[in-house]
């Protein structure tokens, strides 16, 4: 077993020291304003997201909209939950979540949606929740072990934008295509 890096005594010193700090110490291998500045655009994306699934719940309309409308609720949910955890994060790290409207979907990777028809409310959901994949697999790869917590939420949110990306593509093989 490999020794420490630090001895305790140090350790403990930058503690007391470095108290303001909360849990950024030393150990801490990552840009943190860029850490908080991408944790703030996921944010967006993940608001942007809630809205549009909420919009497409209470628009969907059709023979198969009721349960489609259900599952858009469901994901608006998940997708609330998401932001939450971003938000939550960016405090820890010393940052502050962006919540302003007025730069909302400039920031967000995804982009929101007001189609009409239940097959492009889905296509549209679908290729958000892709776009979400690719954006988090990328930010989980680019913040390696440097910020180990922060990566972990992305592993978390990755996982569920994968689950809700199958369920869209289930959905349009499931609905008829003049739904």
């Amino acid at each position: 077993m490999a020794e420490f890096l630090t001895d305790i005594k140090t350790i403990r010193e930058r503690a007391r020291v470095e108290i303001g700090k909360g849990p950024i110490t030393d150990a801490y291998g990552a840009d943190l304003e860029r850490v908080i500045q991408v944790c703030n655009e996921a944010l967006a994306t993940e608001l942007v997201c809630v809205l549009r699934y909420k919009r497409h719940h209470y628009t969907a309309s059709g023979l198969q909209s009721e349960s489609v409308a259900q599952e858009f609720l469901e994901h608006a949910t998940e997708e609330q939950e998401h932001a939450d955890k971003l938000a939550s994060r960016i405090v820890q790290l010393g940052g502050a979540p962006d919540f302003n409207p007025d730069t909302l979907t400039s920031r967000a990777h995804s982009q929101y949606d007001e189609s009409r028809g239940l097959i492009d409310m889905i296509k549209e959901d679908l290729v958000a929740e892709r776009i979400a994949v690719a954006s988090y697999t990328e930010i989980i790869q680019w913040l390696g072990d440097k910020d180990i917590t922060t990566r972990r939420v992305f592993e978390e949110l990755l996982a569920k934008e994968e689950e809700h990306a199958d369920d869209m593509q289930s959905l349009l093989e499931r609905i008829p295509s003049t739904a």
